[in-house]
């Protein structure tokens, strides 16, 4: 049973500004549906945070960030520790930025500038320097590429009881055509409602899902090996290859950062 838990507010009035924080969330703990007066930036740093807000799914893998417009009701659980940074921003500052809820791939000024303000345990902005930069910092996010999810999920009759066999066990190498006749429909059905209800591929759903499922793995220890396997993998080249494609780093490399963080 997951650990039940309900959100403390840093704060008790609105920020004038921004405030900064940064959170661990322990294994197996969720926090009930609440919701904040201003918006919050949630930048993921190590492993993968899970939010269901609004009655949607969102997930977000490191070095992409979760966007909550103020007053948005959202809750968390997850099965794995995860750590993030959040920004939350004063209502008079969200003008221009989304109205919903979305995922956002952030670029490298805006990582700069948040590791500089996180590196001198800055809680709020007090300096006229320090309010240009956080200036800078809204502007970067306005200019963010959006998704609205980084797996979506679906209710469809057929997709559903698929999408929920590989996410128990992503290693499943089951074909597209081969899940056809399991759900009595045809290939071409579901290759069309993977594009309609996911807003991609079944391949790329796939990828992605073997993506986050091995984030949480190398973060414990696992050799790339004993990852590429556990994943769906007949090879570590292949399991590479596609999580340097996603993350634009090795495994490796990826594991000693995420060390490194949380050392």
């Amino acid at each position: 049973m997951p650990e039940l838990r309900n959100y403390s507010s840093p704060i008790n009035t609105l920020p004038r500004t921004l405030f900064f924080r940064d959170e661990t969330i322990s294994a197996d703990t969720e926090f009930l549906p609440h919701s904040h007066e201003w918006g919050q930036l949630i930048c993921v740093k190590c492993g993968v945070l899970a939010l269901n807000i609004a009655g949607q799914r969102f997930l977000a893998p490191p070095e992409f960030a979760i966007w909550l417009p103020a007053g948005m009701e959202h809750g968390c659980y997850n099965r794995k520790l995860a750590r993030f940074r959040s920004i939350n921003i004063a209502p008079a500052l969200c003008e221009g930025l989304p109205d919903s809820p979305c995922l956002v791939s952030l670029s490298p000024i805006f990582n700069a500038i948040v590791d500089d303000c996180f590196g001198r345990n800055m809680l709020e902005p007090t300096t006229k320097s320090e309010l240009r930069l956080c200036r800078v910092l809204i502007d970067q996010l306005k200019a963010a590429p959006l998704q609205r999810t980084y797996l979506p999920t679906s209710q469809d009759k057929f997709l559903s009881p698929i999408l929920t066999e590989l996410e128990r066990n992503p290693a499943d190498n089951t074909s597209l055509a081969q899940w056809a006749k399991q759900v009595y429909t045809t290939e071409r059905t579901l290759s069309r409602r993977c594009q309609q209800e996911l807003g991609m591929a079944f391949s790329e759903w796939r990828q992605r899902l073997r993506f986050l499922h091995s984030i949480s793995l190398l973060v414990q220890g696992r050799t790339v090996q004993d990852v590429a396997l556990e994943v769906g993998y007949s090879s570590a080249s292949a399991f590479i290859a596609m999580f340097q494609q996603i993350s634009g780093t090795t495994p490796e490399r990826f594991r000693r950062e995420q060390s490194l963080f949380n050392g």
